[in-house]
């Protein structure tokens, strides 16, 4: 695949799977953070009578 460059391919193999999870995890995050601020500018009802 890659020729031995001085050790750069091998870093390219651990950071671009770092990378991912931690962009997976940051759109996960942003992604609850606006469903939990949606749920909780609703106003709340009691219904239980």
């Amino acid at each position: 695949m890659f020729a031995h460059q001085g050790g750069w391919d091998e870093f390219l193999y651990a950071a671009v799977p770092i990378a991912l999870i931690a962009g997976l995890l940051r759109l996960a995050t942003t992604r609850a953070r606006k469903q939990n601020a949606g749920v909780a500018e609703e106003p709340t009802t009691d219904e239980s009578d």
